[in-house]
């Protein structure tokens, strides 16, 4: 089982429990940061200002104001009380940005009329506006981007009252943000030290992504309160807890490189590489590290700072911050003690050791090890540090469930409740608590509480309207309220399993089609124009901190890398600037303001689906796979029979039939249709009632099946007794698969990635381009003299050798030709030195064509094991700068508005690796099939994309002869349907009957976009 909420990291501050218990209704005026807006899945934040010229005592406040898919602060906040003038200092400091109107007067609700001024940025043609209410001595200012009004006004209404006003905010969003990148925006505004510790507030509250940008800004700070390995540590312990395990792999090893002997940061390191070893599932591997010694010098008698209490550089940084908590309580520190520290971080291990412990059995052992570990965590400070707290929660939360285990149901139930009560305590609203609030709602259904649990997992699913920063071990947690929903079997409960297993984390690719989707929605150029340029900046700004992290990441950078750092901080700057200005001109466009929750409820879904129609939705959970099948009329639940393990053992070895590698080179074996219909009946047995009559599936696969299209499956037992009969007589009988009913053989199939997504891009408008067909491909053989760019890593670079068997441009021109026909004007084919990516990044048409072809090779899989996945497509070489490659980054790049793209080239469904998608400019995804080239096509505008899982064939022109069927079908019919009576030609032929030849390719979208749009529809689009 995968352990949840165990990575709790322990804080450099106290925290006392009395005030810990008011967090959340606490006065506005003592806390560092707080929530604009209560309401919807768009939420901004103000966080304190330590500096600002707007503030000049210790009485005066100030906030920054942050929302979700801005890249900067979009506007502040401020409660001054001191003696001069504040609107004359105010208005100076923000003289240098904006020229202002005379004030005039006007309503806020709750507050009365306020003086307003409306102002516009000096370097854009932005509207800016200030909010000013005086109330006896005191000042209190909104003021910000006009875009955000409704958040400067809920904001100036929060900071009046001095506690948070219920109420919706409005604004633009174009969902390309995500969780991570609004706190990157958040720690920005911070001083070192209050990022430090809202990183660690951040990682107890179970928001792990948060948490690793707030960690990685502090580590990135000149300032930084904290040592280089503390730092690292704690970013591999993020990326861990959120399943990146190779990266955390990698920074720990950094980590180790440079923590010495120190007390604290070795016994901080020794516990989190068992946090990482237990979130993978490694409790004996946990426990050996636990059981090693402390490196010398390290104990707590060795360490000089320890034994005197020396304040080192760091800890002093600590000390000296601005606390809103040390101001109000009049304290001159919080700051834990090292022997404290080490104390706490020592009670930390025998707490994991006690959990490892459990999870290998051995329950005596576990119950000893979480009884010492409560003691010792006690001893300091009576146990009312915040880090405790947490700690203490999980120590109750292994015991219940030895409780449990041995029988024991009070206590079970006792300890669960006393775990919640302490998350609650501090963080009400955690994911944390959501966390352990399912352990209890788990529990009880297990005790046969069924109703009790029932309710609680109903509250968990919809207490949150944002789920995207859910920790990826949520899915666990909420697997007993999908078996006990399953019991029920009637539609409502098939409705809540639909919305429950839509938290699981889908691919990035669902993002990216939802970003698509509200782009082409836009509904006129402008707003369009506007949207793709918030969204191109906000991926320009993702890239340049890439870049500019990786430099300060040098330990001795050379100058022209110095250089390079100050020319992208400047120009980090000036991208924010703009794209935050294009966020505030969306707000004047209606659709942009309107955003729909990421889960769809079932009943919208149906309304999408058409007759004749079925979305089949796949989830992993664990080992457990669930599946549920919706029609127009109805929906049924199941869990299927077949562990996740085993669906991979299948798909692999049905996939080494098709194509493997062996010493070098690519092999065919006879298919295993047995297997083929073992996996059908095993997806769709529980639904042969209802997918027997389905015309078009909407295939939504998890897991292994995101590497299989579900086309090849083998639908009755009669087809495999005929083959097998057939094959018994010997020679090539056994590569001969005709007279199969294959499950693609009568019926279309679409790939999705996420019901909303496939809604949203089903009802998008269709590309707006006059030209029907553009054919890339068959690139230039390169000179003996051409220069492949080098890498870092040798063994990473492509040969030469790799353009030298160009794919022939002949199902170009056949579709072409036949296109012509349709569209005399509306075709080109570019193949040669006209098919270069240094042509195509210039090339300013790109979004004139509905389909773009293109035939040639993908570069899908890395060189070598150490290399990373950076999907490509070949062109010839181009001038200055070409490389020969259209990598992922480059394709996210291009300007597209087409219906159709069509990668005929190698195992163009694949993945990218998490290197790869930061590189675009991207925040997340990455690792799974479908997030690489596809996912890029579709970042660049593309509707529906036909991919293929394995590489595609040359042999009896099969790949040629599917393409040029799929262009042949009359004007109007979907590309699904064209592509699936293609296939049936080779399915039919007993050269091509195998899989290999007819399968590979996929229709990741809504497959009902027509290859060629009938005539009624052209003269739709071009009115």
């Amino acid at each position: 089982m995968r352990v949840t909420g165990i990575s709790i990291a322990v804080a450099t501050t106290v925290s006392i429990l009395g005030l810990a218990n008011s967090a959340g209704s606490a006065p506005l005026s003592v806390r560092d940061s707080f929530r604009i807006g209560n309401a919807g899945t768009i939420f901004c934040s103000a966080q304190s200002l330590a500096a600002d010229p707007g503030l000049a005592s210790m009485f005066d406040t100030g906030y920054s104001v942050t929302c979700r898919d801005a890249a900067a602060p979009v506007g502040k906040l401020y409660k001054l009380r001191s003696s001069a003038d504040p609107a004359d200092r105010l208005a100076a400091a923000r003289a240098q940005q904006v020229s202002c109107s005379v004030p005039h007067e006007g309503p806020v609700t709750d507050l009365g009329n306020v003086e307003i001024m409306d102002c516009k940025l000096k370097d854009a043609d932005v509207a800016y506006r200030v909010y000013r209410l005086q109330k006896g001595k005191l000042t209190y200012v909104a003021e910000g981007l006009s875009g955000y009004d409704s958040v400067l006004q809920l904001g100036l209404r929060n900071l009046v009252a001095d506690r948070q006003i219920p109420g919706e905010v409005s604004i633009a969003t174009t969902g390309l943000g995500d969780p991570s990148a609004f706190a990157r925006v958040q720690a920005g505004t911070l001083d070192a030290t209050r990022a430090l510790n809202e990183a660690y507030r951040r990682n107890n509250a179970g928001s792990y992504a948060e948490a690793a940008e707030f960690f990685a800004a502090v580590t990135s700070s000149g300032d930084a309160p904290l040592s280089r390995a503390e730092g690292l540590a704690n970013e591999a312990l993020q990326k861990s807890n959120l399943g990146r395990y190779a990266e955390a792999d990698a920074l720990f090893a950094r980590a180790t490189e440079s923590v010495g002997n120190d007390a604290i940061v070795t016994r901080r390191l020794r516990n989190y590489r068992a946090m990482h070893l237990l979130n993978q599932d490694r409790a004996k591997d946990a426990l050996e590290v636990l059981d090693k010694p402390l490196p010398k010098g390290a104990e707590l008698g060795g360490d000089a700072a320890v034994r005197s209490l020396e304040i080192d550089t760091a800890t002093a940084k600590r000390l000296n911050a601005d606390s809103k908590i040390g101001k109000q309580l009049g304290a001159a520190s919080d700051e834990l003690l090292p022997e404290e520290k080490a104390e706490i971080l020592d009670g930390q291990a025998l707490q994991l050791r006690g959990t490892a412990l459990r999870l290998t059995g051995n329950v005596a052992g576990a119950t000893n090890a979480l009884r010492q570990a409560d003691a010792k965590l006690q001893g300091v400070r009576g146990g009312k540090v915040v880090s405790i707290l947490w700690m203490r929660a999980q120590i109750l939360g292994d015991l219940a469930a030895i409780a449990e285990e041995s029988g024991n149901a009070a206590e079970a139930d006792q300890l669960y409740r006393q775990g919640i009560a302490l998350i609650e305590a501090t963080y009400p609203g955690s994911a944390a608590l959501l966390n352990s609030k399912a352990r209890l709602a788990g529990y009880l259904a297990r005790s046969g509480q069924l109703a009790t649990a029932e309710t609680m997992f109903s509250e968990i699913v919809h207490s949150q309207p944002d789920t995207s920063n859910l920790p990826p071990s949520f899915a666990n947690v909420l697997r007993p309220y999908v078996d006990i929903l399953l019991k029920k079997n009637d539609p409502a409960a098939t409705a809540e399993i639909f919305a429950t297993t839509q938290l699981m984390v889908r691919p990035g690719l669902a993002q990216t089609q939802a970003v698509l989707a509200r782009e082409l929605s836009g509904g006129t150029n402008e707003a369009s124009r506007l949207f793709r340029q918030s969204t191109n900046l906000t991926r320009q700004i993702e890239r340049a901190r890439v870049e500019l992290s990786r430099i300060e990441d040098i330990a001795q950078p050379a100058p022209e890398e110095l250089a390079k750092a100050r020319v992208l901080k400047a120009s980090i700057g000036q991208a924010q600037k703009q794209q935050v200005a294009s966020q505030a001109a969306l707000a004047s466009f209606p659709r942009y303001r309107a955003v729909a929750g990421e889960v769809m409820p079932l009943a919208d879904l149906q309304k999408t689906l058409r007759q004749g129609e079925a979305y089949y939705r796949m989830t992993i959970v664990g080992d457990a796979a669930y599946a549920v099948l919706v029609t127009p009329v109805s929906a049924k639940a199941v869990k299927l029979g077949v562990t996740a393990k085993q669906l991979a053992e299948q798909v692999s070895a049905l996939r080494e039939t098709i194509s493997t590698v062996e010493n070098g080179q690519r092999m065919t074996y006879a298919f295993d249709v047995g297997l083929s219909h073992q996996l059908y009946g095993e997806l769709f047995g529980p639904f042969s009632g209802d997918v027997t009559n389905v015309k078009h599936l909407i295939f939504e696969p998890d897991g292994a099946m995101l590497r299989l299209p579900p086309n090849l499956l083998v639908m009755d037992q009669a087809s495999v007794d005929a083959y097998q009969k057939r094959a018994a007589a010997g020679g090539d009988a056994e590569f001969d698969f005709r007279g199969i009913n294959w499950f693609g053989r009568d019926r279309d199939i679409s790939t999705a990635v996420s019901p909303r997504g496939f809604a949203e891009l089903r009802s998008a408008p269709p590309a707006a381009g006059p030209k029907l067909y553009l054919g890339l491909g068959e690139n230039s053989k390169p000179s003996a003299t051409t220069a492949v760019p080098a890498a870092a890593d040798r063994d990473c670079v492509l040969p030469l050798s790799s353009w030298g068997m160009p794919i022939s441009a002949k199902e170009l021109r056949v579709a072409g030709g036949i296109l012509s026909n349709v569209d005399p004007n509306g075709v080109q084919i570019a193949t040669g030195d006209q098919f270069t990516d240094t042509g195509l990044e210039q090339r300013s048409d790109l979004n004139q064509y509905r389909v773009i072809h293109f035939a040639t090779h993908g570069v899908v899989t890395a060189r070598a094991p150490k290399c990373a996945a950076q999907p490509a497509l070949l062109t010839s070489f181009g001038g200055e700068g070409s490389d020969g490659l259209l990598t992922f980054r480059e394709i996210f790049d291009l300007n597209l508005d087409a219906d159709l793209i069509i990668l005929s080239a190698c195992d163009t469904a694949g993945t990218a690796s998490a290197a790869a998608t930061q590189a675009v400019g991207l925040a997340s995804g990455g690792e799974v099939a479908l997030d690489g080239l596809v996912r890029a096509f579709v970042g660049a505008g593309g509707r529906l994309i036909v991919a293929s899982h394995w590489p595609v064939p040359d042999d009896f022109d099969a790949t040629q002869r599917l393409m040029t069927g799929m262009f042949s079908a009359p004007p109007g019919t979907p590309t699904v349907t064209a592509l699936r009576m293609s296939q049936r030609q080779l399915m039919d032929d007993p050269n091509t009957s195998h899989p290999f030849y007819w399968s590979a390719f996929a229709a990741v979208g809504d497959g009902e976009i027509p290859v060629i749009r009938s005539k009624p529809q052209q003269v739709a689009q071009a009115r």
